[in-house]
């Protein structure tokens, strides 16, 4: 625990807690497939697909695993890695084709044929509601630039809600807002593809942290009262570069501004007074309303983590300096992922510190690696055992230190689409051939499937 102010403790990594989840985490455009069948609507990452022109080797998730035929076996592998958890993705346009109005009673039926096999298998169901693949025709209404859509959001998230929250007990609003908020709609790399102004884009964030609230109030309402309900952000990671109490300090006072459109609002139910005077003129408007909303309380929050940002305490505002990384830092086949162990530690701990949150989820982690079968059939990835192995050194860490971290979601349990990059980098701690769609364990399958069994690194 922090002694004071700028202290952490430094336990010794040891076993996790008894009832600690390991699972595993996919989204439903990065493995479904069937893209058109059984009445699903299309969606923005369908039409950036085939129209965007932004994607390597102009990939689409047409195909992708074709997860919706197969989901059944893909459910068997999470039961020999012996997960307890699967973080899994519903489509919004598989059960509102266009957003709103009629429900579509066959997209619906995947989901519960889907849940009541991971029940079956004894594996707890943790479901995002929101992860990129917004129904194409409320982009074409406006998208996130429009209130219209978060309203839209909390009515899809109550209509599901009411239909799996009897056997579904967390629930996540959206997937990493800043993500599809900064390289959807401000540089344009992910769908839709736009570029949009300044204040259009703030007036983005905002409708956006909006819907998440107001589909957390369409949960409660809907839901079994004993349901979980969080959301999974991709927190910017600050790291103090040298565990000095000053650099503690301000990388504390880094990841409430460096988040403040998004995690922080959230969690305070208040735009920090840095980003409003940044964003002057262009700031977001909203009201009263939207702010309580927004700041709908939470039962866990779940982060992504993969990369950290190293700051050090300077004596001029905003008292904190982003160091660039040195061109030699270790980094992994994605050119975006350094290797950064640390932030695995210091995510969960700011959580805990600075906002007091009582539970948390890794609800991603991982690395994309350029994987291929040696000549015996097996992926020797010793790589991905490597980042694994560093990472959660540094969560044990983080938890014997007391953070309250629940369980670990490894990104992904299969290769995929992922995102702009297509099918040439792989997450995977199962390899799959996409001509013949062969699922493989790789070794790092094993080697997680081992940490699962000790409840421990191995």
């Amino acid at each position: 625990m922090p002694r004071a102010t700028g202290e952490w403790g430094s336990s010794r990594p040891g076993n996790l807690p008894p009832d600690f989840l390991w699972g595993a985490a996919t989204s439903a455009y990065q493995i479904e497939g069937g893209w058109n069948e059984d009445g699903k609507g299309e969606s923005i990452w369908d039409r950036f697909a085939h129209f965007g022109g932004k994607i390597q080797n102009g990939d689409t998730g047409d195909i992708a695993l074709d997860h919706y035929h197969r989901y059944k076996e893909d459910v068997r592998q999470l039961t020999e890695l012996g997960a307890r958890a699967y973080r899994f993705s519903i489509s919004w346009p598989r059960i509102f084709p266009h957003g709103a109005g009629e429900a579509n009673s066959k997209g619906l039926d995947f989901y519960d044929r889907l849940v009541d096999e991971l029940l079956d298998s004894h594996i707890e169901p943790f479901a995002t509601l929101y992860h990129w693949d917004l129904p194409q025709a409320l982009q074409d209404s406006g998208g996130w630039e429009s209130r219209d859509t978060a309203a839209a959001f909390a009515d899809y998230a109550g209509f599901i809600g009411a239909k799996l929250g009897d056997r579904v007990g967390h629930f996540f609003t959206v997937n990493e807002l800043r993500a599809f908020v900064e390289l959807g709609y401000g540089t344009g790399d992910f769908a839709p593809g736009l570029t949009l102004p300044p204040a259009r884009l703030n007036q983005v964030r905002h409708h956006a942290v909006l819907g998440h609230g107001l589909a957390v109030q369409a949960l409660r309402a809907a839901a079994k009262p004993s349901a979980k309900i969080g959301l999974a952000e991709n927190i910017v990671a600050v790291v103090p570069v040298i565990e000095t109490p000053p650099n503690i300090v301000a990388a504390e006072h880094a990841v409430r501004e460096l988040n403040a459109g998004y995690l922080t609002v959230i969690l305070e139910g208040r735009y920090t007074d840095a980003f409003l005077s940044a964003a002057g003129a262009d700031a977001p408007q909203f009201n009263d309303a939207d702010l309580r909303a927004i700041a709908s309380p939470l039962d866990f929050v779940g982060i992504n983590v993969y990369t950290p940002s190293y700051v050090r305490a300077v004596g001029a505002p905003p008292g904190y300096e982003v160091l660039p990384f040195s061109q030699s830092h270790p980094r992994m086949a994605s050119s975006w992922q350094f290797f950064g162990p640390e932030a695995l530690y210091w995510a969960p701990r700011h959580l805990q510190k600075i906002w007091n949150v009582k539970e948390i989820y890794i609800s991603e982690n991982g690395c994309g690696t350029a994987d291929a079968p040696a000549a015996d059939g097996i992926v020797y990835d010793s790589d991905r055992i490597m980042f694994l192995r560093s990472y959660l050194t540094m969560l044990e860490r983080a938890i014997a230190d007391g953070a309250p971290v629940r369980g670990y979601f490894h990104w992904s349990l299969f290769d995929n689409f992922e995102w702009s990059s297509g099918y040439a980098t792989r997450f995977g701690l199962i390899h799959v051939d996409y001509t013949t769609q062969k699922r493989t364990p790789k070794l790092s399958a094993a080697y997680f499937a081992e940490i699962v069994r000790r409840n421990a690194l191995a």
